[in-house]
């Protein structure tokens, strides 16, 4: 794991937030590939689920939200986890840290840190929500929370949504936005963190019928993550079981990858029932059922949600991708016999080709700016004119870069370009004026 945040850093995928002040806990900043990385899966994620599709809708509902709202969603009573605090090195663990030997409140417990024993506090709730103010003074009824997570944002706005958009049940609300969580142990680099976003979709369902749609579910997200070119064995199920699920749902699957850290999930599926909408028909005194205009039957609809992490699934896509190699031939004679090398996907990879004059002469840097300033019209393309050939085609190879793109001295003659592919190595003769076509096939899907 150790290579893969020294790579982020050093190839501009992910910094340490506020690092000029020591950074502040659990805490990133995505740098220029980073967020072209992120991005790319967002967008393939929401294209998928709305522009793909006919029967969802999307939606970017407000981080700040009525603070009743999460008193009708049970986050205000029930989001807490229980906090135990070292009375001699004053770290705080959950509870139920693995690494705690003993009990803790308890003479044998033996702090994970420190080692004293004794010293561990016993455990007391800790509600995970930010709490901040509204408005100019600083009193009970001016408290507001940092959503917890982005479903809420969807359930008091469904009605909105259905009829604005005319839809039917079933139908679903998608919605990718910022969440906040005060974990009391967050880590794992960008596994688990204080700020992330949320890939979330939402499908209203009859009664009766969320069983068939949860496995609907549960075969669609499966078939996407696969799709990101995941390995399939680095993949699989986790059930919930009954002191596994949350207090709202009646069934609950994890997609889990095997991270180097082990098997942990980034994406849920779960089958929330009527939960969410009868709680804020009940606190808001709206009604909220659904008239079906075939049957006239009126119902409150159940709930199936479909909950990816952007940022897991971003750390399981570079996680998947990175490799060590030893190369032979040309390549270990140009850069070396070792290189490190992203396998993005390439309709994924930040940078889809980088340009390179073999040397800043004969003509080979104007003809390689011209090219450049081509390719970037129709895709994210990199200028690079630095160092022997070979360390450019590492530079590369570490951002995930899937295609490099060669002037040499024939390329002056007969307009002629090589084309480098990252995985293969195998080096293709292509002419300047087909390179978009070329890119367009090779970077489909």
């Amino acid at each position: 794991m150790e290579k893969l945040v020294s790579l982020a850093k050093r190839r501009g995928f992910v910094f340490q937030s506020s690092e000029i002040y020591g950074g502040l806990g659990s805490v990133w900043d995505y740098g220029p590939l980073g967020v072209e990385l992120k991005k790319n899966i967002k967008e393939r994620w929401w294209r998928s689920m709305v522009h793909e599709r006919h029967d969802i809708e999307g939606l970017d509902a407000a981080i700040l939200m009525h603070p009743k709202v999460w008193e009708a969603s049970g986050h205000v009573a029930g989001f807490t986890d229980p906090l135990v605090d070292c009375k001699q090195c004053k770290n705080r663990f959950r509870a139920d840290d693995p690494r705690i030997k003993g009990t803790p409140g308890q003479p044998d417990a033996q702090c994970p840190v420190c080692g004293s024993k004794g010293t561990l506090t016993a455990p007391r709730q800790f509600n995970l929500m930010f709490k901040t103010f509204m408005g100019p003074v600083e009193d009970q009824a001016a408290v507001v929370y940092l959503r917890p997570e982005t479903a809420q944002g969807i359930y008091v706005n469904y009605l909105n949504v259905q009829q604005s958009s005319r839809q039917k049940i079933p139908f679903g609300i998608a919605q990718i936005g910022k969440a906040f969580r005060n974990e009391i142990t967050p880590g794992n680099f960008i596994f688990r963190t204080r700020e992330f976003e949320q890939m979330e979709m939402q499908f209203f369902v009859k009664p009766g019928t969320e069983n068939e749609w949860f496995e609907t579910w549960r075969a669609e997200r499966m078939k996407w993550v696969e799709g990101l070119g995941i390995r399939s064995e680095k993949l699989r199920w986790h059930q919930h079981g009954k002191d596994e699920l949350a207090h709202y749902a009646a069934d609950a699957y994890d997609i889990q990858y095997e991270f180097p850290f082990g098997w942990q999930e980034f994406e849920g599926i779960h089958n929330r029932t009527d939960f969410d909408l009868t709680n804020h028909q009940k606190h808001a005194g709206k009604k909220l059922d659904y008239l079906d205009p075939k049957t006239n039957e009126r119902f409150i609809p159940y709930v199936v949600e479909t909950s990816a992490g952007a940022d897991r699934t971003t750390l399981v896509v570079l996680c998947d991708a990175y490799r060590e190699e030893q190369v032979r031939g040309e390549e270990a004679a140009e850069g070396g016999d070792q290189r490190v090398v992203l396998k993005l996907k390439p309709s994924l990879a930040p940078l889809k080709a980088a340009v390179f004059p073999l040397v800043n002469k004969d003509g080979m840097p104007e003809l390689a700016h011209r090219i450049h300033d081509d390719l970037r019209r129709h895709f994210n393309v990199f200028y690079d004119d630095g160092g022997s050939i070979g360390r450019r085609y590492r530079r590369q190879d570490e951002a995930g870069t899937p295609y490099g793109i060669t002037i040499d001295g024939q390329s002056t003659q007969d307009q002629t370009v090589t084309v480098r592919d990252r995985d293969t190595l195998k080096q293709d003769r292509v002419a300047a004026g087909k390179l978009v076509e070329y890119l367009t096939q090779k970077l489909a899907g």
